[in-house]
Formats: C-alpha cells, structure tokens, sequence
C-alpha cells in the first residue's frame, strides 16, 4: 500500500534520521518532490537512507557516473530533488555510511553551507534593492510610481528571509569549524 506524507525539513541529517525511523516502522521510501514523501509498505528496517547534495545536477554526466558507481555498491537513488539525492541500502547488506572520512564530510557540509550562503546573498541583495527603492522613491517625491512603502515593505520581508538562511547555515559553519579542528588533531 502506498502512503503520502506532506512535510517539510530544513536540515537534511533530521530529515536522513526521519527516513531510517520510517523505515524501522515498514515504510520504504520510493519517491520525493517539494516535502512529499511517497512511502511504500515494506519489512520492518529493510533498508536504510542517506541523503546526499551533489556537486552537480543529478543529470551532468559526473553525477550521472556517481550515482551509477553507488549503484553497483548495491546502494540505489530512490529520488532526486534539484541537487539533492535520496539513497537507500538493504540493511541485510550491511551498514551504509556515505562519508567516511573527514574530508569528504568537510566537502559535503561546504556544498550545503554555500548553498545557504548563495540563497542568504540573493535575499539580502533583493531586500536591500526594494529598500532603497523604496526610500529614494520616498525621498525624491514619489515621481516613480506610488509603490514606495510596498518596496520597503517587501525589503524588509526579503531580508529577513535572508537572516533566515543565514542562521540555518550557522549550524553547518559550526560543524565544519569542528571537523576540520578533528582533522588539524589527527595530523
């Protein structure tokens, strides 16, 4: 039987963790798009999940080679959301660990930490354009049009959405300062 399940995560390893708690219930996940997770039902902890973001585009040929290389480890893609990948392993197949080293891990949290950053700068600069639209508008009389006090209001919504990716970035800034404090350790 199949099962929808409409909800949203803004950190993946919560998000991994949701999955593999699923699956310990019999749910197998079979498909993803925008928070809609399709589940089939399935043996109790029959497989367990990993997700990944890619360098790339699932479709660019070096992420096409990644994931078919995954696939001959006995890993398989379930599902694919812009650059992020959904994988799953039989649990009969032994533990699936997609990092396992530090530097690898490093890289992996950099691509998600620029990924925040990249939408952080696009909010900032939209909100901060619409503001000082607004306020030039304000200031030179209003010969642009009567939507000043809409700009400045829609800045200030984009910009706090911008606060918003950067503080969910933080916690991704933090785990990369401390990886790489363990990797300086190791050396």
């Amino acid at each position: 039987m199949i099962h929808v399940v409409w909800k949203a995560f803004w950190d993946y390893e919560k998000e991994e963790k949701w999955l593999n708690e699923m699956s310990a219930k019999g749910m197998a996940l079979t498909g993803y798009s925008w928070c809609r997770y399709v589940f089939e039902e399935t043996e109790h902890n029959q497989y367990a999940y990993r997700i990944e973001l890619l360098e790339n585009m699932p479709n660019h040929l070096e992420s096409v080679a990644y994931i078919k290389f995954l696939e001959e480890s006995g890993v398989e893609c379930v599902a694919t959301y812009t650059r992020w990948i959904y994988l799953r392993k039989k649990t009969s197949e032994g533990s699936f660990e997609i990092y396992t080293d530090i530097d690898s891990r490093i890289k992996h949290y950099k691509r998600i930490y620029a990924t925040w950053n990249s939408l952080m700068f696009v909010e900032f600069t939209g909100g901060l354009a619409n503001l000082i639209i607004g306020i030039v508008n304000l200031s030179i009389g209003e010969n642009l049009g009567n939507f000043s006090y809409g700009n400045i209001a829609i800045g200030l919504s984009v910009i706090s959405l911008g606060l918003i990716f950067y503080r969910l970035g933080l916690p991704i800034r933090r785990k990369i300062k401390k990886l790489e404090q363990e990797k300086t350790i190791r050396e």
